[in-house]
């Protein structure tokens, strides 16, 4: 049986290595860059990208995310992107800049370089964007024809944002080994379609191990605005090991969870890696794993303030028999619900959800003590 695994081109992490960009490129045959960033990106960030590209030669162009990464906005975005006629296409931000950059990439057939200015998703590697609505709900899933092209990771620039992000990062991460075992144990396809090798399970295993013997102490770096060897480690294990992990891996319940949640008004708003933590509560609890393993998982989201309860997630009020009913359907409809062995079943997640919340609110109250 035949199985695929995807990689960027090349991958490159450090302080100041946005400085490389230019130079990156020229070596790879590019001339006329357009790089897609967000206003406040524009300011603080894209003067280093510029200065580089320019010191290499390059004639670089850059155009303004807009703040959502609909297909329409992907769809205008590109046109105005076919006027300057750019050979290769730079992601500059975060997961949803990153995605509308590999959006226009798809819409003009050329290649997409990623750099993200936070670490708080797995989206720099892979060859996915997720789409969305107007309201902020996920609209769907499109795929590149290849990774990307190179990946530039400037940790020192990532250093430098909101910890909540950070944070968001280890909680797109943590499901990964999860799911990955899930996706195996189901029989189910990975993004390329087909059963991963075991290789991608492996990178999805020494994320998570990653994670543990690194997380809280990174965290504790970053909301000090500090860059030192825990946080390197724990931006590898959040873009690159989890970025291939998850691709080649594959996902099961923690991410079908994303369509379950943000069905609800009240939570659609939370960062995609929050949700993802919490959806990974659930699975583990699905899936009744022991005290000891959810211990673990609970102790690594607590020191890094990653949401444990619908509480948290902003659901302040118990959720109505209507909301839950929303939450499971949504979830039992996207594709990655079905990678779970024994098949999941509307009960087993309703149940499952309940038993989560009331897990991470006994957990919260033994961080707080």
């Amino acid at each position: 049986m035949l199985r695929t695994m995807g990689f960027p081109g090349q991958y490159l992490q450090g302080p100041k290595a946005l400085h490389e960009l230019g130079s990156l490129l020229s070596k790879m045959g590019f001339k006329k860059p357009l790089i897609l960033c967000d206003t406040i990106v524009a300011e603080k960030v894209w003067p280093l990208a510029s200065d580089s590209m320019k010191a290499a030669g390059l004639e670089a162009t850059h155009i303004v995310f807009p703040g959502e990464c609909t297909q329409a906005a992907i769809n205008a975005l590109s046109e105005h992107a076919k006027t300057v006629a750019p050979d290769v296409i730079i992601g500059l931000g975060g997961g949803k800049t990153i995605d509308s950059a590999k959006g226009i990439s798809l819409s003009l057939d050329v290649p997409v370089v990623i750099c993200p200015t936070i670490a708080s998703n797995d989206a720099p590697t892979s060859r996915l964007i997720v789409l969305y609505d107007e309201t902020h709900r996920v609209a769907g899933v499109v795929y590149l024809k290849s990774n990307p092209v190179a990946v530039v990771v400037d940790t020192e620039i990532i250093a430098q944002a909101p910890a909540r992000f950070f944070a968001a990062g280890i909680g797109d991460t943590v499901s990964k080994k999860f799911e990955a075992a899930q996706c195996k144990a189901a029989h189910g396809n990975n993004s390329f379609g087909t059963p991963p090798l075991d290789t991608a399970l492996l990178l999805a295993n020494a994320a998570y191990e990653t994670l543990i013997k690194h997380g809280p102490a990174a965290f504790r770096s970053i909301a000090t605005g500090q860059l030192d060897d825990e946080v390197e480690r724990v931006v590898e294990a959040t873009v690159l090991l989890s970025g291939v992990g998850f691709e080649s891996g594959g996902l099961s319940l923690a991410h079908a969870l994303i369509r379950g949640l943000t069905a609800v008004p009240t939570m659609a708003a939370m960062l995609h890696g929050e949700l993802v933590a919490f959806g990974t509560l659930v699975q583990l609890t699905v899936e009744e794993r022991d005290e000891a393993e959810l211990a673990e998982l609970l102790e690594l989201l607590c020191a890094v303030d990653l949401p444990v309860t619908f509480a948290q997630l902003g659901q302040t009020t118990s959720l109505s028999a209507e909301e839950m009913s929303t939450i499971v359907a949504a979830t039992l409809a996207a594709a990655y619900s079905k990678n779970m062995n024994p098949p999941l079943t509307a009960e087993r997640l309703e149940d499952a959800l309940v038993t989560a919340d009331a897990t991470g609110a006994a957990a919260l109250r033994k961080c707080k003590r």
